[in-house]
């Protein structure tokens, strides 16, 4: 009979080691970078809220706010304090709904003795924008929020267009405060 060949000579051996080392290795080291894992849970995170930063909101800023509790959907709301209310004046109010449940924050542009769609305009001493917007989901109203914030922050001059008539919205000095203090809080709240 013939002998074989023998599998696992010296060679291989040494070679099986070598590998089965450097594999052990790299694992180890990769390891160590483990922050760029995916995502698999399905959550957006994009809305959440870490506890600090509601117990700051509640505990320091939500004595500006009234608040709603709405025990249907789940959220408590927030308006602030020094918004315009008006029975006769179309308004638009910025609300900040928390769920305690999903530890998640939103926000919400609460239109008032109007209908939807809108468009706003804001006047900056160079630029006149204008925005088109129908209530949509948190999504929406996010994008809308950011596309305002540096405008708000800048002071600009917002007008509610409806049907084509213009009306001033957030003109006096208290409600550009409160509208600051709503987009602040609100950014905090999500970090």
């Amino acid at each position: 009979m013939a002998q074989s060949d023998q599998v696992l000579t010296p060679e291989v051996v040494k070679l099986l080691k070598i590998f089965i080392f450097l594999s052990l290795g790299l694992v180890l080291i990769l390891s160590f970078f483990n922050s760029y894992r995916a995502n698999n849970t399905g959550e957006d995170k994009s809305y959440r809220v870490n506890d600090s930063n509601r117990l700051y909101f509640m505990n320091v800023r939500a004595i500006h706010y009234d608040r709603q509790v709405r025990r249907d959907a789940g959220m408590t709301l927030f308006r602030h304090g020094k918004r315009l209310q008006s029975d006769a004046q179309p308004s638009l109010d910025l609300v900040i709904l928390l769920n305690p449940v999903k530890d998640d924050a939103y926000i919400y542009f609460e239109l008032k003795n109007a209908d939807w769609p809108i468009r706003l305009s804001a006047k900056t001493d160079k630029d006149v924008l204008v925005f088109d917007f129908s209530n949509g989901n948190n999504d929406e109203h996010f994008g809308l929020i950011q596309k305002l914030k540096p405008l708000i922050q800048a002071n600009a001059e917002f007008e509610l267009i409806l049907d084509g008539k213009t009306f001033p919205i957030w003109s006096n000095e208290m409600e550009k405060e409160a509208v600051k203090s709503v987009v602040e809080d609100y950014f905090r709240l999500l970090n």
